[in-house]
């Protein structure tokens, strides 16, 4: 494990924390076509997930410091994104505590196991709710974007089907199915090693 903890893999994670704040400046600052800069920095901050990961193992700098900050950048970012929106009126409350509350709990769980040298069994299916995470956050940015700015009025009408038809809801509804789910199966296939813990 690398001790040195300024290395590009952290300041990768560090970069993607910084982009948090910037983003909802953006999004909710109401200047016109500022919501666009919010969604280029969110898909960034987005990318920076798998390149931190990449650059650690090619590197072979991975570390202690990373280990904690490379789980919690993502939830940061997440839920800070899922709560917008919630004070935007665009997704319902209760979904979001359930995805935060799932997020929250599993990499506490993951740090606990990371601080006793212990490495925490993961599932593919993590990965592909985190991609669905970050589609849903684009679409709903979208949305906004094209219904807020004069410049997107000849697709405005085709974007509102989306809220016509509910389809924001019953895609957040999937990804908060979706999100428990992976969490129940993370705490199931880890079972006995968090039973060391309690």
């Amino acid at each position: 494990m690398n001790k040195n903890i300024f290395t590009r893999a952290n300041f990768v994670t560090t970069t993607r924390i910084i982009l948090t704040p910037l983003f909802l400046y953006f999004l909710f600052r109401g200047r016109e076509y500022f919501e666009i800069f919010a969604l280029i920095i969110f898909i960034v901050a987005s990318v920076t997930d798998a390149y931190d990961g990449y650059i650690a193992r090619k590197y072979r700098e991975e570390t202690s410091l990373g280990k904690f900050l490379d789980p919690l950048a993502d939830k940061v970012l997440m839920s800070a994104a899922f709560i917008s929106f919630v004070i935007m009126d665009l997704i319902p409350l209760w979904m979001v505590i359930l995805v935060i509350l799932r997020d929250f709990i599993v990499t506490g769980i993951r740090i606990l196991m990371s601080s006793q040298n212990t490495t925490m069994v993961t599932r593919s299916s993590a990965k592909a709710k985190t991609g669905t995470q970050i589609g849903v956050v684009c679409i709903i940015l979208v949305y906004i974007i094209t219904q807020r700015w004069k410049i997107f009025l000849g697709i405005s009408e085709y974007v509102k089907i989306l809220e016509d038809y509910h389809v924001i809801y019953i895609l957040m509804l999937l990804v908060t199915i979706f999100t428990v789910w992976t969490g129940i199966e993370y705490i199931i296939v880890n079972r006995k090693k968090i039973k060391e813990y309690l």
